[in-house]
């Protein structure tokens, strides 16, 4: 054991420097250790000799002088370690680099370019997933078109007599989109139509990127086209073998077009024309968008050729103008424009029903496009670089315009309906104008997130609950209608060419039996006329119940949804009817409940 000296003072410069580390100090590290890891302090520096020179001690608790007094241990509370500190005329060895103005550049690179795209994919995938999950039979709408699809194409190729005037009640031309969807029909069945319909929509997606992009940026344009792609109408139409995804495609590539050559020459905005005439020969119910890409030919056009934009306006109006006419006045389309969309029939459905529908179907997007159209009258800056306050920007007039067109055409379709006092077809129309205010929906989703993403939980909030609603509401919307595949395989073997059958919707058996009758064989329950033996002529309910009472149908099918009124007289005409016979019940379950088809076949 070593001595040393009873009254040993450590050197002030370093308290218990042969401490064996006991006790730790604040920085949870035995002082000793410390100072083998810090060779640069001052002690080391400056006193060198010292520390060799110093005799070893015991470690512990040092000593007190012994004065005659008991007095308690002193410890040690920590060891202080002095640096140089550079005098305030010595520059620093190292220097703050330069920040950047924002972090947002607003310079387009080939890597913002290629980042988009993919999130554009992603936003597709998920549009096409949600899509393809839907399963059902053919509704009765798709049921007809392709029925007629396949009957004008027999007529083109074979000179085949049509079995009906499918353009005097149509609501688009019977020798467009039905006969493209009767070729993939005919390729690939129902699933295959029912793609032709989701390729559709996904070009309608990218479009709308596209002009959305044009028209704001990128982030805009993605926000925009990720709440249209989860829209109820959107999944719907996306995998429903009807005229409307065609037409908003159609739709979507006109204004794609006019918002594209809005910095080309004046007559560029020609090439929006035909294609604008195509839709509304795909679906007659497209003119009503007509006039908002007319507008928008002048708005886009105004920041760059300022007067000259009413010339391109003008230009588009009679072309298009001229287009229609010649297309109206030289086909047999009038008839089916007048009964399907110019003088259709009244409903009577209430307008407080019809705007809750809207509402249900469209309102939250509705509303995220009306506070985007508030927030871009109140400030035009689209990017958060400070540099963008120096960029000349539209004036308010101009984006108030703008807001309006875009948000005044989503309400287009339930303004009519509401006019018209019927919700048939409401849930499709609405996605019609939300394609126009789908730009401004996600103005309003990046004004909501904020700079630099600063509240994205407002924005992915938004996202989820269109996209919960989208997904109930689609399979709400493709569980209406009976699967029919039971009724279709029981009254397979009782159908041919030369029988007479009456159905609840008769053209679901025209399309899944086309090879086996026709379409001018099948009966519905809106209307008939019938002439018996005697010559006698009946109209209305009463010629479903003296063509019952004489045996005149072969084939009977009623579901109890379509016309409950007529289902239940025509059930009443066959009960007790020697001439009938019960088939078949066959139960079915829908969104609205549980009903059954019943099928009386002729036995004498």
């Amino acid at each position: 054991m070593t001595s040393r000296h009873d009254h040993y003072t450590p050197q002030p410069y370093d308290p218990y420097a042969d401490d064996d580390g006991s006790w730790f100090n604040s920085n949870g590290r035995p002082p000793q250790q410390q100072s083998q890891q810090q060779g640069h302090g001052y002690d080391a520096q400056q006193h060198p000799q010292q520390q060799q020179q110093q005799p070893p001690y015991s470690a512990g608790i040092p000593e007190q002088p012994q004065s005659g007094h008991d007095d308690q241990p002193t410890y040690a509370l920590r060891t202080v370690q002095y640096q140089q500190v550079p005098d305030a005329d010595e520059e620093p060895d190292y220097h703050i680099p330069e920040t950047p103005e924002a972090g947002w550049d607003m310079a387009t690179s080939r890597r913002r370019a290629w980042v988009s795209r993919a999130v554009l994919l992603c936003i597709m995938l998920v549009q096409a997933a949600l899509s393809l999950r839907l399963a059902n039979t053919a509704f009765q709408d798709e049921a007809l078109y392709l029925a007629a699809g396949h009957a004008e194409l027999d007529h083109l190729l074979n000179g085949t007599d049509l079995p009906r005037d499918y353009a005097a009640y149509f609501s688009g031309s019977p020798q467009l989109y039905p006969v493209l969807a009767a070729m993939a029909d005919a390729k690939f069945g129902l699933a295959g139509a029912r793609c032709l319909s989701l390729f559709f929509m996904l070009c309608t997606t990218g479009l709308l990127y596209s002009f959305s992009r044009r028209l704001f940026n990128e982030r805009a344009a993605l926000a925009g086209t990720a709440l249209y792609a989860v829209l109820q109408s959107t999944v719907v139409m996306g995998y429903f073998a009807t005229y409307d995804a065609a037409a908003v495609f159609l739709l979507a590539l006109t204004t794609w077009i006019v918002v594209r050559t809005d910095r080309a020459p004046v007559l560029a905005v020609l090439l929006a024309a035909p294609v604008a005439v195509l839709a509304v020969g795909v679906k007659y119910a497209s003119a009503l968008y007509l006039p908002t890409i007319i507008v928008l030919a002048l708005l886009t056009a105004w920041p760059h050729k300022g007067r000259k934009a009413f010339a391109r306006m003008v230009l588009l109006a009679l072309g298009i103008g001229a287009l229609v006419a010649v297309g109206m006045y030289t086909t047999d389309l009038m008839d089916g424009v007048r009964q399907t969309t110019t003088n259709r029939a009244h409903g009577t459905d209430t307008t407080e029903f019809l705007l809750e529908q809207s509402a249900k179907w469209g309102g939250l997007m509705f509303l995220a496009a009306v506070g985007g159209a508030i927030s871009y009258v109140r400030r035009s800056r689209m990017n958060e670089s400070p540099l963008a306050l120096r960029l000349g920007n539209p004036g308010w007039r101009w984006r108030a315009l703008l807001g309006l067109l875009l948000c005044g055409t989503a309400v287009l379709a339930p303004a009519y309906q509401v006019h018209l006092g019927t919700v048939v077809s409401l849930f499709k129309h609405v996605g019609f104008g939300l394609l126009f205010a789908a730009p401004m929906a996600g103005v309003g989703v990046t004004r909501l997130v904020g700079a630099h993403f600063r509240y994205p939980q407002l924005g992915i909030m938004l996202w989820t609950a269109m996209l919960c609603l989208g997904i109930q509401q689609a399979d709400w919307r493709f569980d209406v209608w009976p699967n029919s595949s039971k009724m279709i395989s029981a009254i397979e073997s009782h159908v041919d060419r030369k029988g007479n059958y009456l159905a609840s919707t008769p053209e679901v058996p025209v399309y899944y039996l086309y090879d086996k009758s026709g379409h001018n064989q099948w009966h519905s329950l809106f209307g008939m006329e019938y002439k018996d033996a005697k010559g006698k002529y009946y109209t209305g309910d009463g010629a479903y119940k003296a063509a019952v009472k004489d045996g005149d149908f072969d084939l009977i099918v009623l579901d109890g949804l379509t016309n409950p009124r007529v289902d239940d007289i025509v059930a009443a005409a066959v009960k007790g009817n020697s001439h009938y016979r019960l088939l078949a019940e066959i139960p079915f379950r829908n969104a609205n409940g549980t009903s059954e088809y019943r099928i009386w076949i002729k036995t004498s």
